[in-house]
């Protein structure tokens, strides 16, 4: 299944929920969610009740469009999840938190999940003092995120607003070395996350 790349709004109207695609212009009242609150197309067809099988793969596609990846990918996570301790679903959401480019986006450097792909390819993005220019690394507990000296000037107004917008309590900000660091593995109740994940779960193991 190839990467999707229609008119993202109409994802977000067809799953009825904000799923953030488009960043900060997700949050205004530009937002075609709060201007056309119906699913995309004909309008006076009567919707279907979704089957469980249609519950389990919409939540499965919200989880995929969200954080911006393909169905190998998801495969790929959630046979690796499934292999750790604890909750599968759990593991599968820290998994996807820990990739690079969600990491980058948390930390209010760039204002969505897309435009921190593009940031970490053009290698923008150091992680402990090293070049990573693949949006899919997988940060571990302890890991230091920054911005290469040349692309500083760049990203200062984003140091600036690092406190305003609020970043997430499992990951830490030096102001002063402007350090982005992984404090802890994100715990479920830490993930902000408009997926039911023990859906995507049951779809997988059928």
């Amino acid at each position: 299944m190839g990467r999707y790349t229609g008119p993202s709004c109409k994802i977000c109207r067809r799953n009825g929920i904000k799923l953030f695609l488009k960043g900060e212009h997700c949050e205004t009242a530009k937002c075609s969610l709060e201007k056309r609150n119906f699913p995309p197309g004909k309008r006076d067809v009567r919707l279907k009740k979704l089957s469980e099988y249609g519950r389990r793969l919409r939540e499965k596609q919200k989880l995929r469009f969200f954080y911006g990846v393909g169905e190998k990918v998801i495969r790929s996570y959630f046979k690796k999840a499934d292999r750790q301790k604890g909750v599968t679903g759990h593991n599968l959401l820290s998994i996807f938190e820990r990739r690079l480019d969600n990491v980058f986006c948390r930390s209010s450097l760039a204002r969505s999940r897309k435009e921190a792909r593009q940031l970490i390819q053009h290698g923008h993005v150091l992680v402990n003092n090293k070049k990573v220019d693949i949006p899919s690394f997988i940060t571990k507990e302890g890991d230091e995120i920054t911005v290469r000296t040349r692309s500083q000037e760049l990203f200062k107004p984003r140091y600036e607003s690092i406190k305003e917008k609020g970043i997430p309590s499992w990951v830490a900000f030096d102001s002063a070395k402007k350090i982005v660091k992984l404090a802890h593995l994100p715990a479920r109740d830490e993930i902000l996350v408009p997926v039911e994940e023990h859906l995507v779960v049951e779809y997988y193991s059928r």
